[in-house]
């Protein structure tokens, strides 16, 4: 397999490598929105376990937004890139600035995506972490610092394609990764699927909402 057709297809394939997880009621799937939540709905509708959202926002330097100074995540986590930090001499006001953006399109997505339900108590759960890939590793870093403050009983990483050098160092950081493609030469995520149509707030509305209803 050199690439993915799309998201759906990378989340089938994941699913036929958690068969062990299926139909337990202490496994929770959780989705990056938004490019994660249409891999993780295939996980969890396939496994037939329940599915959520962890939301978690990049920081983005202000002069070159696409790299990650850090991340923030829920349950009010905070993970910074240092050696970004100080190569780009970032003042400590405009990492601030970011930050304070950030938290605002975090919790509009938490209302827009969860609306006023309680999160799930995750502890001694087996949580399966979802993306539909890694770049930076930033927003992934903050996402497990946070969840392991929950007290899960087990983080399983799962997402269809990462750099080869991040997977070993992600490894490092779970109970369990899955990640079928490990190419050395990575360039960008979107360039292993055939259709990585950018994820919109509707189709993760609607696949939460499909997945509740089972």
């Amino acid at each position: 397999m050199e690439k993915y057709v799309n998201r759906i297809a990378a989340g089938q394939i994941l699913a036929e490598k958690l068969t062990e997880y299926a139909q337990r009621d202490d496994v929770m799937v959780l989705a990056l929105p938004r490019g994660g939540v249409p891999v993780a709905f295939e996980i969890a509708n396939r496994l037939q376990v329940t599915l959520d959202v962890f939301i978690v926002r990049k920081l983005g330097v202000p002069s070159h937004k696409e790299l990650a100074m850090g991340a923030i995540a829920m349950g009010d986590v905070t993970v910074f890139n240092e050696e970004i930090i100080s190569e780009y001499k970032i003042p400590i006001h405009d990492i601030q600035t970011v930050m304070m953006e950030e938290k605002k399109e975090l919790k509009r997505r938490e209302v827009a995506y969860r609306g006023d339900r309680p999160f799930p108590n995750l502890k001694n759960k087996i949580v399966i972490l979802v993306d539909d890939g890694i770049a930076t590793g930033a927003s992934m870093r903050a996402a497990i610092k946070a969840l392991k403050v929950l007290l899960p009983a087990k983080i399983i990483l799962a997402v269809p394609v990462a750099e080869k050098e991040m997977c070993n160092s992600m490894k490092l950081l779970v109970d369990d990764f899955i990640c079928p493609l490990q190419p050395v030469f990575f360039n960008a995520v979107g360039v292993w699927y055939e259709d990585f149509t950018q994820t919109e707030d509707e189709e993760v509305y609607k696949l939460l909402k499909k997945a509740r209803l089972g």
